[in-house]
């Protein structure tokens, strides 16, 4: 039950964070990707930087920098970039996005979570489906910024 509890607080607060924000679900999928790429490369170093600055290392402060890692890029561009202008559009791209970022952070997770009983059967089962999610999630986000129109080109129609 644990698994599930912390994966729909992750859940909810990714999902409120893209929806507030009105971000655009690409170019959000794509920085989650190279956030997975990036902590692959530094997650280790990382965890030897954090013991420098006397986190205490293990497998919990490893997972938990692994994860920030992961969303780091995604939560700048929270900030910055094109957004969606109806509602529907605000949910469906912060629902993918919350789908991608379970998706990558399903590892880091594993690595804390005590599995047992229903948890672990969700967990199995986002394991199992972890790279059918995240290769629809990055082709939908790369087809979301083909779809978007920059800025200058949307209002120039409308004043016409």
């Amino acid at each position: 039950m644990e698994v599930i509890l912390i994966c729909i607080v992750i859940s909810l607060a990714l999902f409120v964070a893209a929806f507030i924000t009105k971000r655009r679900f690409g170019l959000l999928g794509l920085a989650l990707a190279a956030g997975s790429l990036l902590s692959k490369i530094w997650g280790y170093d990382a965890g030897l930087i954090a013991g420098v600055f006397g986190i205490p290392s293990g497998p919990f402060t490893s997972a938990v920098i692994t994860a920030l890692i992961i969303l780091l890029p995604a939560g700048i561009l929270l900030f910055h970039g094109y957004t969606y202008r109806t509602l529907v559009g605000r949910v469906t791209g912060a629902g993918l996005f919350t789908l991608l970022a379970l998706a990558l952070l399903v590892e880091p997770l594993g690595h804390i979570l005590v599995l047992q009983g229903f948890g672990s059967d969700v967990y199995t089962w986002l394991v199992n489906n972890r790279s059918i999610i995240i290769g629809v999630g990055l082709i939908v986000a790369v087809i979301d910024l083909f779809l978007t129109k920059p800025a200058h080109l949307s209002d120039r129609r409308r004043t016409r």
